[in-house]
């Protein structure tokens, strides 16, 4: 596994290139201004976002503590190649965080899911651009015996400044005067691929966001889906990541909605925070 392999999830690189057939559209002048957004393949989203690296919480991580847990659905039970709720469930949600990052998982399959789904959401964030969130995420989820390599590979990458160029930003990984980064994986399902006692491996169906909202902006938000699967293992009371894997979709169609302004998705990125996913 190289960096390269971590990009997918913004900008499509190493995609399978598929391709997706829609209606007929009309001019589309402004990208958020009244028509749908372009259809992007993975081919050509390369040329939007670049080599983004992508882990695969979100810019802001809402603080979820402890009490009782709502509407039990029963004890967790390995659930391969099923779909589980991504509702709450019987086990207590976790109260522990490293960081924004919620840790601290059960020692079973719906942990490790747990686990997995928060750690998509900070691996895809936008602090992974900067330097101080960047190594607090790789700290929180990655097992230790991986984190040297892997704090190595991402610094290498979200410090390149031809990187940061082609996706718009400055040399410090953040946003030029006036646009607004966005950058959030909102997961839409898990699933147990495999569990063992100290080890599992869980897939990640998820949505993406990635770009710069604002007038002018050369690099508009659009919107991507990818499944991830997370090698994960058991060590000092909780699930951390050791491995994984990324590919295309599945892609749902899209709907004929007009594409929002640049001032509407600016003030959405703002006012609407991110979410972190333990149950």
């Amino acid at each position: 596994m190289s960096p390269g392999d971590e990009h997918d999830s913004f900008g499509g690189v190493g995609g399978s290139g598929q391709t997706r057939t829609r209606l007929p559209e009309g001019n589309s002048g402004d990208v958020y201004g009244g028509a749908r957004r372009p259809v992007r393949s993975s081919r050509s989203l390369i040329t939007v976002v670049g080599v983004v690296v992508v882990l695969v919480a979100a810019i802001a991580f809402a603080n979820r503590g402890g009490g009782d847990p709502a509407d039990a659905a029963g004890p967790s039970g390995t659930t391969h190649g099923k779909a589980a709720p991504t509702a709450a469930t019987g086990v207590r949600p976790v109260t522990g965080k490293n960081g924004r990052i919620p840790t601290g998982y059960p020692h079973d399959d719906q942990g490790a899911q747990s686990a997995a789904t928060n750690y998509a959401v900070a691996l895809g964030s936008a602090e992974m651009f900067t330097t101080v969130g960047r190594n607090e995420i790789v700290q929180a989820v990655y097992a230790p015996a991986t984190i040297a390599a892997r704090q190595g590979e991402l610094d290498k990458v979200y410090t390149d400044k031809g990187f940061l160029g082609r996706v718009g930003l400055q040399e410090d990984g953040t946003a030029p005067a006036g646009l607004t980064f966005i950058s959030r994986v909102i997961p839409v399902g898990s699933k147990v691929e495999s569990y063992a006692d100290d080890k599992a491996t869980v897939s990640i169906w998820f949505s993406s966001l990635f770009g710069l909202a604002g007038e002018g902006s050369q690099n508009p938000v659009t919107e991507s889906w990818y499944t991830t699967s997370y090698e994960l293992r058991w060590g000092d009371g909780d699930w951390k990541v050791t491995g994984f894997s990324q590919k295309d979709g599945p892609v749902p169609v899209g709907r004929d909605q007009r594409a929002s302004t640049a001032q509407e998705m600016s003030d959405a990125v703002g006012q609407f925070g991110g979410f972190t996913y333990a149950r």
